[in-house]
């Protein structure tokens, strides 16, 4: 490494051979898996009270968002979508759906909560080639990603799925056919909604990596305000296929995400300043 740290541990990196490097890329393998497996059966013990107590919360009218709107808007108190009880009849209609449920939820729980380390074992392995500048500046997008994604899911939980179901579970084309949810329809629309929110909340650190790439300027934002208000109500509805105001509480967030976005992206370089800085070198390339 040079005096001013600029360099990467090529000393480090002129030691290790090829196979040096595939065994500690199989020994960062194996501890995530590790970890991960470690977590999953964690979670696979607890998963009958998880379930309940967590999963199958927005199912209940003593939710905790039912009973936090239900003192501003008297609408939403019992939390059905017409201010009933809420009463969500689940079945299961296949023989081996609840055992995989079990398992996958387990594991993919066990995935989540292992991210963190997932991330550190990942940036221990690359972290000798790159210069000091490079790390810094991925240490940051590391921690700002995982911050954003977990505020995602939990924004996905509290809000976006139990309106979703409080809807959804609620509607009826005749009433001659009542609604008895499987647990399997039930898990896929809990993951999407849960983890496709999760995964929109990135957007403020995919503006901010278009931005060093020299993609996408703070003008951008400005120009295209309208469009992205249309956009976002589109998404919202897609995400949320509920009533308008299940739309507008997911269409506010993602639209707060937009504005923030913008405050990560370099402002476009003004015309003159360029030609101050071609008019500050020439004089120099003369001189020389």
């Amino acid at each position: 490494m040079s005096e001013n740290g600029s360099l990467r541990d090529e000393d480090v990196l002129e030691k290790m051979s090829f196979w040096d490097h595939v065994s500690a890329l199989r020994s960062m393998i194996l501890k995530v898996f590790g970890v991960v497996i470690v977590l999953s059966l964690i979670f696979f013990a607890i998963m009958p009270d998880l379930f309940d107590l967590v999963i199958l919360a927005p199912c209940r009218s003593d939710f905790f968002l039912y009973h936090l709107l239900g003192k501003v808007i008297p609408y939403f108190a019992a939390g059905a979508a017409d201010g009933s009880e809420l009463v969500v009849n689940m079945i299961n209609i296949q023989l081996t759906s609840q055992i995989l449920i079990h398992m996958t939820t387990s594991f993919w729980l066990g995935i989540i909560f292992s991210f963190p380390f997932i991330i550190y074992s990942i940036w221990q392995f690359v972290k000798p080639a790159l210069y000091d500048n490079e790390r810094r500046g991925i240490k940051k997008v590391f921690l700002f990603g995982n911050f954003m994604f977990y505020l995602g899911v939990t924004v996905g939980y509290c809000i976006v799925f139990p309106f979703s179901l409080r809807f959804l579970a609620g509607y009826q084309v005749s009433e001659m056919v009542p609604n008895q949810i499987s647990l399997t329809s039930y898990m896929d629309n809990f993951l999407m909604l849960v983890f496709t929110t999760g995964l929109m909340f990135e957007l403020p650190l995919v503006a901010m990596m278009l931005s060093r790439a020299g993609v996408l300027t703070r003008s951008f934002f400005n120009k295209y305000r309208r469009h992205a208000i249309a956009i976002l109500m589109i998404i919202a509805a897609i995400i949320t296929p509920a009533d308008p105001f299940s739309m507008v509480v997911l269409f506010i967030p993602l639209y707060c995400l937009w504005e923030l976005s913008s405050f990560f992206v370099k402002p476009a370089l003004k015309l003159e300043d360029s030609g101050d800085s071609r008019a500050a070198v020439e004089p120099t390339q003369k001189n020389n």
